[in-house]
């Protein structure tokens, strides 16, 4: 008997998993987690120790599933009008609001914790991480720059990481990198906005499809992926970086010239391969580009 209902608790159990970790998008820490992880290589004299990097990883991932549960629940009611959304968790009545908001506050919470293991500088920065993290759940309501938000709130990430190991923010360096994260992120959320143009517009939400259309949309896109590669190249000048970065730059440019030829305007059904596979291949590019040629310099 016990090993029977055992047995049909732990179905319960999976699903449960699955259903949170969906509503988080856990997968797409791959995203920004490398750039995080970037800015603590680079801040660092020498490789970061394992304590610092669990604390870092640790805060950043706090971070991420308080903002995505969060945005989650306050476009609860707009995801339920959408067909491409109608079918996730709050919407469809299998995550409750109430717990995503405990779930939220116990992630944001996570992450103050994990920052007061860190570099005093912070702990004292995280309020402002957690207002930009909330404040950007309703961009989408108030201006199309919603995408350059989003980038930003990222690029923090990167930041995040260069203060983690002790760095601090009056050089150009940690800027330039910020300023790649930013713009990289704000392109590819450009694409993925693309799929709902028309709900967008129905709803009255703000973005820059729905203000510019889709073909220009996506030439906004292009330009602020240029401005990525190029932020790069002047991080890359301002490390003196060796080979191993600039190979690795060339590979990202060469993927962000491969996502922007899938999309088309009239043809909107790679977006998911462009959004997820080619951004996180550029990501994880970027950290062990950067990586290897910190490990290389420190050879030397």
């Amino acid at each position: 008997m016990t090993a029977s209902n055992d047995t049909a608790k732990s179905p319960d159990l999976v699903t449960t998993t699955k259903e949170w970790s969906e509503m988080i998008k856990l997968e797409h820490t791959v995203f920004a987690l490398p750039f995080a992880l970037s800015g603590l290589v680079l801040a660092s004299s020498a490789l970061p120790g394992w304590d610092v990097v669990f604390w870092t990883i640790l805060a950043f991932t706090g971070a991420r599933a308080g903002a995505m549960t969060l945005n989650r629940l306050i476009d609860s009611k707009i995801d339920s009008r959408n067909p491409r959304t109608s079918s996730r968790a709050i919407p469809a009545g299998r995550i409750k609001g109430v717990h995503a908001a405990i779930f939220a506050v116990i992630s944001f919470g996570i992450m103050m914790f994990a920052a007061s293991h860190l570099p005093p500088l912070c702990l004292y920065l995280s309020p402002i991480a957690l207002f930009w993290l909330s404040f950007y759940s309703y961009t989408k309501r108030l201006t199309w720059l919603c995408h350059i938000v989003l980038g930003i709130a990222l690029g923090g990430a990167a930041l995040g990481g260069w203060v983690a190991a002790g760095g601090m923010l009056d050089t150009l360096a940690p800027w330039l990198l910020a300023l790649a994260v930013s713009t990289w992120v704000a392109g590819f959320d450009i694409i993925y906005a693309c799929q709902d143009f028309e709900i967008d517009q129905r709803e009255k939400l703000h973005s820059i499809p729905a203000r510019f259309g889709i073909g220009s949309a996506l030439n906004i896109s292009t330009a602020l992926h240029v401005v990525t590669v190029t932020a790069m190249s002047l991080l890359g000048l301002q490390i003196n970086a060796g080979v191993a970065f600039w190979v690795g730059l060339v590979m990202i440019g060469v993927m962000l010239f491969y996502e922007h030829s899938l999309v088309k305007p009239n043809d909107l059904s790679k977006v998911n391969a462009a959004f997820f596979n080619v951004n996180g291949v550029v990501s994880i590019l970027a950290f062990f580009a950067i990586l290897i040629d910190r490990v290389a310099q420190l050879a030397h």
